[in-house]
């Protein structure tokens, strides 16, 4: 077990050294270009339509100051590149002193497994089954689960200052069809609150992928929160309290989940030297229960997570994206360790004990830019598994993900993405299976 917690510890330094020479190197060739990719969302947020409800004719200071209220929805602290496009519509109230979009994006995927199916809609590599099953070899399958709707509300008050709302569904809930709610948050100057993206996650940080589960170590946990995000120059700073939602190991024989009474504590510090241009460092703190059931009694450990995670763009045409994160009890907020239950496992020579496993993921990837509209991306993540006593063993130890695609938009708004997946899971008993799949994508944003 030591010779794993020294392997995690070289995977830390190696992605340091990374980050540290990505942004040593890539702020000051990108500081005097516009690149391709800002050329691409200037050209989607113009395509937007503003309408007065009365109709009275625009002045061009007017229509610049619109400009950039609409750029925001593409250079947000916390914006996905599956999010859904500025919307097509935008109603200006009279006054002109609010701004409403509503929008939305229809979005079919489909793909083809073989040598292996994974049972499920997403490329999660801890899904693979060990040993194959001979009945799920091959698969074909489609899914409209991507498809949203959103409104946002963007305004200033003499009291209130800047603020929005903004609320966002997705059919990705019943049976992959339901209806189900994504976000819904309001924001009043430096503060955020409601059902909104983790203050430890960093979605701008992952490469775009056209399948919907990303890399392995994606942190894309949305809760119910309360955070505090001011801006001083090229520097931000965030605390948040959120809702916690833990995965908890517990047999209901020698150990049961007690109810949650802590909320969870995130914080991040960012310099941003350009417009959707940073480095991070966040972290959270969970607080993680449960009752010896033998000993009669309740027991809380101590959960956290730290992420260091990057984009930039060196260079005109290319973006590089980095995450890299690490802790322990914090594996219900990680992609691959979601299907693994790790926030809280069994101490096999205690019984009646939990205790919270370390993990570790990373995920490098780059996007290059043919044109501006059109452009291919490819990545690389892992994410381990780190316990500190013996598992059983299939318990996952690790899992992988190679991804290679590439996006093209015809016309505006239409885009449209092929893409090639192979992943692997190991367990600790040493048994390994691979995964492959070819994806594709149709969306249309309005």
């Amino acid at each position: 077990m030591m010779s794993e917690r020294f392997e995690g510890f070289r995977f830390i330094w190696r992605i340091m050294a990374v980050v540290a020479a990505m942004f040593a190197v890539g702020a000051p060739l990108s500081s005097g270009q516009e690149t391709a990719v800002d050329e691409q969302l200037d050209s989607l947020s113009r395509r937007s339509k503003v309408m007065v409800i009365d109709g009275t004719p625009l002045t061009q200071h007017e229509i610049d100051s619109l400009q950039r209220i609409v750029n925001m929805f593409y250079y947000d602290q916390f914006r996905h590149s599956q999010d859904p496009d500025a919307p097509y519509f935008l109603f200006l109230s009279k006054s002109s002193d609010m701004m409403m979009g509503i929008g939305g994006t229809v979005r079919m995927r489909g793909w083809y497994d073989w040598g292996g199916a994974i049972p499920a809609n997403g490329f999660a590599p801890a899904l693979i089954p060990i040993p194959a099953n001979p009945a799920q070899m091959r698969k074909f399958g489609t899914t409209a689960a991507g498809v949203a709707l959103f409104l946002r509300v963007i305004g200033r008050n003499r009291i209130l200052g800047n603020y929005q709302l903004y609320v966002e569904t997705n059919f990705n809930g019943y049976q992959g069809h339901g209806l189900k709610l994504k976000k819904a948050y309001a924001q009043v100057r430096d503060f955020t609150v409601g059902l909104a993206t983790s203050t430890f996650s960093d979605p701008a940080a992952v490469p775009p992928t056209v399948d919907a589960q990303g890399p392995t170590n994606k942190l894309a946990k949305s809760s119910v929160l309360l955070r505090y995000m001011p801006s001083f120059g090229r520097f931000s700073f965030g605390i948040s309290a959120e809702t916690p939602d833990a995965s908890v190991g517990a047999d209901n024989v020698a150990t049961t989940a007690t109810s949650a009474w802590l909320p969870d504590g995130a914080a991040l510090v960012q310099y941003e030297w350009l417009p959707g241009q940073h480095v991070r460092l966040s972290g959270i703190v969970r607080s993680l229960g449960y009752r010896n059931l033998l000993e009669k009694e309740n027991i809380n450990k101590l959960g956290w997570g730290v992420q260091l995670s990057s984009v930039a763009r060196p260079l005109r045409q290319v973006t590089t994206y980095l995450t890299f994160n690490y802790g322990k009890g914090y594996g219900s907020l990680a992609n691959d360790l979601i299907a693994v239950v790790t926030d809280l496992i069994a101490e096999p020579d205690r019984p009646g004990y939990l205790y919270a496993p370390r993990s570790l993921g990373y995920c490098a990837g780059v996007q290059y830019n043919f044109l501006r509209n059109l452009f291919g991306t490819v990545q690389f993540s892992q994410t381990r598994l780190l316990p500190a006593s013996s598992v059983a063993p299939d318990t996952y130890k690790y899992g992988w993900c190679m991804t290679v695609n590439a996006f093209w938009n015809p016309i505006e708004r239409l885009q449209i993405g092929a893409e090639f997946n192979l992943g692997m899971r190991k367990n600790f008993s040493g048994q390994h299976r691979h995964a492959r799949r070819i994806g594709a994508l149709a969306q249309f944003s309005f």
